[in-house]
């Protein structure tokens, strides 16, 4: 009886550090500006940091395979990684993971940026500023630039700002992730795991989206294991218990999410599913499962006498 009494005081201990995640000092606030604010005493208690990865020895893989996953947004299952996608409504606690991102980069937390998936070129800020905002001139702006070339081009005039569009992509406009991970059979633990190794949001650049084309392009690549702090500050919500929301970071690493694997390593110089079986949908995706079902089968393999 004594055991029983002591597991509930853990659990509810458990459930009350977890449930300081949410909104901090929510019941205690006297204004709302305290709302979200933690004590000292509670910073020196919580110990929030990510679950750290443990070591793994590249002799103790005794399989592996990278594979690259395309993340729906469309799919409800993965609606907790784009909304809110209007931050007007919400409080400053609730962002989209394509936000999160964003304003790691901004602020300069987040600078494992790179512009492919194998981490061969870095990109900057500032080489995604056009990415992110497309300035344009009007037909009308184009009309009274014309009236007096050399006033504008000397300076003496200013086109006027009603004559100037700026179109800047928003958390709405992203419609998925591209993921690399990697599959791998620890030996030590006799176990299949999975090591989330980097994200790409997928969206329509700001050029295309003043221009009205939909083509979506991959925006940068996120080298994960270098974000996963700013990822744990940042909370997903929590449809079931509002009082309990998971980190990005958490939904992430335990694969939370539904996900088609649309590209694998091969021989092939790692060609997509799409470019061997074009125009085929339903084919693509039951290559998508193949792939999935020929890594599994390795772990169930190993358990066969």
């Amino acid at each position: 009886m004594k055991l029983k009494n002591l597991l509930l005081v853990v659990v509810f201990c458990a459930v009350g550090s977890l449930s300081s995640f949410a909104q901090s000092n929510l019941l205690n606030a006297k204004t709302p500006d305290e709302i979200g604010k933690k004590s000292a005493a509670q910073l020196e208690s919580d110990n929030d940091k990510p679950l750290p990865y443990g070591y793994v020895h590249d002799r103790d893989v005794l399989m592996g395979k990278t594979t690259w996953e395309l993340i729906d947004l469309d799919e409800r299952v993965n609606f907790p990684l784009y909304y809110p996608v209007d931050t007007a409504f919400v409080g400053k606690e609730r962002r989209s993971l394509f936000q999160v991102l964003l304003n790691g980069i901004k602020s300069g937390q987040i600078t494992e940026v790179y512009g492919d998936d194998y981490f061969n070129s870095k990109k900057s800020l500032k080489d995604m500023t056009s990415t992110f905002k497309y300035i344009d001139t009007t037909d009308a702006g184009i009309d009274e630039f014309n009236t007096d070339i050399e006033g504008y081009k000397s300076g003496a005039k200013i086109l006027d700002p009603q004559y100037i569009n700026e179109t800047e992509l928003a958390a709405s406009d992203v419609s998925g992730y591209r993921i690399k991970g990697f599959w791998y059979f620890d030996k030590r633990q006799s176990e299949l795991k999975y090591r989330l190794l980097a994200i790409c949001p997928v969206a329509i650049e700001a050029r295309d989206k003043a221009k009205g084309n939909i083509d979506v392009i991959e925006l940068f690549w996120v080298y994960f294991p270098a974000i996963r702090n700013v990822l744990h500050d940042a909370k997903a919500f929590n449809d079931k218990n509002s009082a309990m929301p998971i980190t990005f970071d958490h939904l992430l690493n335990s694969r939370r999410f539904s996900g088609v694997i649309y590209k694998e390593e091969n021989v092939y110089g790692d060609r997509t599913i799409q470019d061997y079986m074009k125009e085929n949908a339903q084919m693509q995706l039951l290559e998508s499962e193949r792939v999935k079902e020929k890594i599994r089968n390795f772990e169930q393999d190993m358990w066969n006498y």
